[in-house]
């Protein structure tokens, strides 16, 4: 029998995704699961992107340019004017999610065995696209001990070499919910500009921040315009996972020819999407500040419950809907596993991504999870009161 290749050999499962076999065995047994799992927001999509959706009349269901159609990048450009970020319809390529645009910037922007840097833990399929492109992932390690500031320039510095092409923030961080301050990001500026480096940003989680601080993207930074490319989606702040739209934004000519290449051979973004999308833009402003309300509100339960159940620590995240929290247990991956193939509390249990997953390093996160605040609040609660009887009968425990 043929092999298959090193690629898939070496492309890592999904931690978010690697337990749903065990999740189904624990439903088929009766049991009910609070995901905490996965970054599904439960909050409704925009009416009017539903709307749009019900009300289609088209006769036939064609394909759209490779680039995404140019009234939803017209629509596009005054989004982010408000952000200050200031574009024109020809910067942005409208993607399949933000992960095909991830996959493109990679294939258009690095070579097999070239670098890129990344803070880490870091989104897990970050790894994957890099493996889909030949490409290699540095890290460095963040603490939770210190809230997963950026490490120091320094650390950075150290793992530059001739093969190192560009550095990936994620900002607002997912898992952890870190937002880099002006201070972190002109010293990213300072080595994207010191060493001729592409700057990835992904910045899906713009709407989602917390805190006083100003949100500072990539687009921001001035010197580097030719060296920014900046992913984004409609996923999150829309509730909008499934209809995969996303965005890849640069001033680079040159990469977007590139990218347009890969576009190209992929024919076009999904026509539903981009219509629902596009629709979804005209939301009222309620729209966001009740989303955003609503994901304060949990974040404060969820910070809250964590840090009062023995053992647990959890810094405050400051963005996104995650965080990463550390467990009294010697192993994530097998708490993780426990509570939904051996535990359960009055038919109930939980379900939580292994922090482990989103660190190449195999001695990190081993006592951590990432959890995703989105469900209400009376099921956060209750998921926090099954993660502590977990924690209490976990044979596993660390004192």
């Amino acid at each position: 029998m043929p092999n298959i290749s090193l690629r898939a050999e070496l492309m890592p499962s999904s931690p978010i995704r690697k337990l749903v076999p065990l999740a189904d065995s624990a439903k088929a047994r009766g049991v009910k699961i609070y995901h905490l799992n996965i970054g599904q927001p439960d909050l409704p999509t925009p009416q009017e992107g539903l709307d749009a959706l019900r009300n289609i009349d088209l006769n036939v269901l064609e394909y759209s340019p490779s680039d995404g159609f140019l009234s939803l990048r017209e629509k596009l450009v005054g989004y982010y004017d408000q952000y200050q970020i200031k574009l024109s319809p020809d910067d942005i390529i409208i993607t399949t999610g933000g992960s095909e645009a991830v996959l493109f910037a990679f294939m258009s922007c690095l070579n097999p065995g070239d670098e890129i840097i990344v803070p880490e833990p870091a989104y897990a399929n970050y790894m994957a696209f890099a493996i889909s492109a030949g490409a290699v992932i540095r890290t460095v390690s963040t603490s939770i001990d210190e809230g997963f500031a950026l490490p120091k320039v320094e650390q950075f510095e150290a793992l530059i070499n001739e093969r190192t092409r560009g550095i990936l923030i994620c900002n607002p961080n997912n898992p952890t919910g870190y937002l880099y301050t002006r201070k972190e990001m002109n010293q990213i500026r300072d080595m994207v500009k010191k060493y001729d480096l592409f700057l990835f940003s992904d910045e899906v989680y713009r709407e989602f921040i917390y805190t006083g601080s100003p949100y500072i993207s990539a687009c921001h930074l001035e010197g580097i315009e030719q060296n920014v490319v900046l992913i984004d989606s409609v996923s999150k702040r829309y509730s909008e996972c499934g209809i995969r739209i996303g965005a890849l934004i640069t001033k680079n000519r040159k990469l977007r020819d590139a990218v347009m290449k890969f576009c190209q051979a992929r024919l076009s973004p999904p026509l539903l999407g981009q219509i629902v999308a596009e629709a979804s833009m005209d939301a009222p402003r309620e729209y966001m500040i009740h989303t955003y309300e609503e994901y304060i509100e949990r974040r404060n339960c969820l910070i809250d419950g964590l840090n009062k159940i023995p053992g647990v620590y959890s810094p405050i995240p400051m963005g996104a809907f995650y965080t990463v929290a550390r467990l009294p247990i010697d192993d994530s991956d097998k708490f993780c596993a426990w509570c939904l193939s051996e535990f359960d509390y009055e038919g109930e249990t939980v379900m939580l991504a292994p922090a482990s997953g989103f660190y190449t390093s195999p001695d990190k996160g081993r006592d951590e999870v990432r959890i995703a605040y989105v469900l209400k609040k009376e099921d956060l609660q209750r998921a926090l009161f099954i993660l502590g009887k977990a924690l209490e009968a976990y044979p596993g425990r660390v004192e």
